[in-house]
């Protein structure tokens, strides 16, 4: 019973949390649109990760966040950027926490991963958490690899910002041509 109790709350607590976040929605984008509607984009190496847990009287209890910092260059100044990046939901040791299928994975945001990033300011991503927050949840993160032909950029598909895989160098050019 206990179990169940606790897939139940885990469940609501998800529900609130994708209500009070409603603008975490995967949106269809160009990279021109990308571009235009993001404060900034960094290409850089995730150096910290962090899952945060806050509980708030009115959007609820049990709101989970992950913060990664990311440290590189902003595409859009061109200078070096140290920037902490938030998403909902997220895993605090022990198992406690929400997995939010609009998150990026496990995977991509492992520290030491090297990421493209586009991110907006947000005065309440939901419990008063004010950040920088991820554009377009698990959209807005793209993972770089590194290949002997340069470092790629890796796609997600049709209807996202980056669709294909393309070369580094590249989309760094078509981000300055946009802005």
């Amino acid at each position: 019973m206990r179990t169940s109790f606790h897939r139940v709350s885990a469940a609501a607590a998800a529900l609130v949390l994708s209500l009070a976040i409603g603008h975490a929605k995967i949106e269809r984008l160009t990279l021109a649109q990308m571009v235009q509607r993001a404060d900034d984009c960094v290409v850089g190496r995730i150096v910290e990760s962090a899952v945060f847990r806050v509980d708030h009287p009115i959007d609820g209890a049990e709101l989970y966040f992950t913060r990664l910092t990311i440290e590189g260059r902003s595409l859009y100044a061109g200078s070096a950027i140290s920037v902490p990046v938030t998403f909902a939901g997220g895993m605090l040791p022990g198992g406690e926490g929400v997995w939010n299928s609009d998150a990026p994975s496990a995977a991509e945001t492992r520290v030491a991963n090297e990421v493209v990033v586009f991110y907006k300011w947000t005065d309440n991503m939901g419990g008063g958490v004010a950040a920088n927050a991820l554009y377009c949840a698990h959209g807005g993160l793209y993972r770089v690899v590194r290949t002997r032909k340069g470092d790629f950029v890796l796609g997600r598909g049709e209807g996202y910002a980056i669709d294909g895989n393309a070369k580094l160098v590249d989309l760094e050019q078509q981000v300055a041509r946009l802005r």
